[in-house]
């Protein structure tokens, strides 16, 4: 086996002022992930904690945020919103021993660490980290450091991701620009706003998704539901929408090997307001009538990648939907105190294979999979259908229709009121019925009950997993609200026998 540890990359660039190592500790930031560590090591007034105080600000997207140097505190620990931080400062401790008294021994978990003189902790520094050295470049001003990354066992890789974002940045000419952070989401994704000449444009970094272990008949769960595994996915599908005349983002510039894209911004306009949000509902009127519009197409099953081999729509067939529902057995039965036994599984299972055998049309669409508030933009200057931005569409699969109307109509974020879901329901049921006359209300009714149970079946178990397995407790909050929609669904007679076996073995989350 090789030793990870044993392996290093090392990136050098020459920053002229100030901003320039503020985009560069943004950059950084935009790679990094819960539990790195990072050491800032050089000269006095060399810029170790200028540096630290561009990461932190970048990261509280707060540019006034008050980030002083941690000399006497020793350890200032921040609450950021993608993950605790904290900035130590070794200077006065003489003895990697004190390491324990102050926090950082061992390591803790769930925490990115910036340390700054960091040869007082010897070697208690672990071998997975990103070494930052900053020194003057006294010929260029006095303003201008060199500083060099490296990145050591597994940061290695985040290194030499930096140095390919950074000459992709400079290549599209967006080497200057400001950085902004966004928010991000449940996937390995992370984007920034980039302001150039007082324009806003969108950073995505979409790393190729690890794989995960083979455990769906050889498959890791990304490939078995058909999640995308890198960023070609994406632009495929946005390519295949702007046809359609549709309002995804425009891309500007792209490294599909690297997966880095910069496209248009299409603002941050949303279809909620209040506290707790609660749906706009000329918003939702207008994006139930964009899924009208789309699934009246015939849509094409593969999409031209520009300079690449056509990109094939993967099909959301009964195997796929399967492994999706399979982890409400996996991780939420297990955090309420279920163990189902070998005979419950298989029922289970057997169940839910025969109903989607049955009842999912073979006539396909794209289903888009996550149509729903966080990633639908309000564009309110431009017309109809066209006002309702899309903005996260890599997934999308061939599918039944009804998969996207109950993303939209049963959000997983927020509570949609009963009345105003079947108003919307009707209101697409009508128009799919005036567009074509062969169009199935009954039949379509069902599948919209079908697809709202095993959605929120799956919902269970993702937000349990996003928990227990990648430290995400916020989603958890989220499963009363999955929970309401899972029974309204439940009670269509398409589902009964489904209704009585979770009455049987499913209790409700313990919020």
């Amino acid at each position: 086996m090789t030793d990870s540890s044993a392996f290093s990359r090392t990136f050098s660039v020459t920053l002229p002022n100030e901003a320039a190592t503020a985009h560069l500790m943004a950059d950084l930031a935009l790679l990094l992930g819960a539990g790195d560590i990072i050491t800032l090591t050089g000269d006095l007034g060399a810029g170790k904690t200028t540096a630290a105080r561009a990461m932190i600000r970048y990261l509280a997207d707060d540019d006034e945020l008050e980030v002083p140097s941690p000399t006497f505190t020793l350890v200032q620990a921040y609450e950021l919103p993608p993950f605790p931080l904290l900035h130590a400062d070794l200077y006065r401790i003489s003895d990697a021993s004190e390491l324990e008294e102050i926090g950082l021994s061992p390591f803790p978990d769930g925490t990115v660490v910036l340390i700054e003189w960091p040869e007082r902790a010897g070697s208690a520094l672990p071998a997975d980290r990103i070494d930052i050295a900053l020194s003057h470049s006294n010929e260029l001003g006095a303003d201008a450091r060199v500083v060099e990354l490296t990145g050591h066992g597994k940061a290695a890789a985040q290194i030499a991701r930096l140095a390919s974002l950074r000459q992709f940045l400079d290549k599209a000419g967006f080497g200057e620009a400001a950085r902004r952070r966004m928010a991000g989401d449940a996937s390995i994704r992370s984007y920034a706003r980039l302001v150039k000449d007082a324009t806003s444009f969108i950073l995505m970094n979409s790393p190729r998704r690890p794989d995960g272990p083979p455990i769906y008949d050889g498959k890791p769960y990304s490939a078995a539901v058909h999640l995308a595994e890198d960023v070609r996915p994406f632009v495929a599908m946005d390519a295949g929408l702007r046809t359609l005349g549709l309002s995804a983002p425009e891309i500007h510039h792209g490294d599909l090997q690297h997966g880095f894209l910069i496209t248009e911004d299409l603002g941050q306009a949303v279809f909620y307001e209040g506290d707790p949000p609660q749906p706009i509902p000329d918003r939702y009127e207008a994006a139930t009538d964009m899924l009208v519009a789309l699934h009246s197409e015939v849509l094409p099953q593969t999409l031209p990648v520009a300079g690449q081999a056509d990109y094939a729509i993967p099909v959301f067939d009964t195997d796929a939907l399967l492994v999706e529902i399979g982890l409400m057995p996996e991780w939420y039965l297990p955090d309420r105190g279920v163990t189902l036994s070998d005979s419950s599984r298989g029922e289970f299972t057997a169940m839910w294979r025969e109903l989607l055998d049955n009842s999912i049309e073979p006539a396909r669409s794209w289903v888009l999979r996550d149509f729903h508030s966080p990633n639908l933009i309000w564009l309110e200057h431009r017309d109809g259908i066209r006002r309702v931005g899309l903005i996260d569409f890599q997934d999308a699969v061939l599918g039944p229709p009804a998969y996207d109307l109950v993303s939209l109509l049963q959000d997983a974020r927020l509570d949609v009121p009963e009345m105003l879901e079947l108003t919307l329901l009707s209101r697409y049921i009508k128009a799919r019925r005036a567009a074509d006359e062969n169009f199935d209300a009954g039949a379509f009714a069902a599948t919209y009950a079908i697809m709202s149970a095993q959605r929120n079946t799956r919902l269970l178990g993702t937000f349990a997993r996003l928990n227990r397995r990648d430290g995400k407790p916020q989603y958890l909050r989220h499963q009363p609200r999955i929970w309401t929609y899972l029974n309204r669904s439940l009670d269509h007679p398409a589902l009964a026998s489904i209704k009585a076996w979770y009455a049987a073995h499913v209790p409700p989350p313990g919020w």
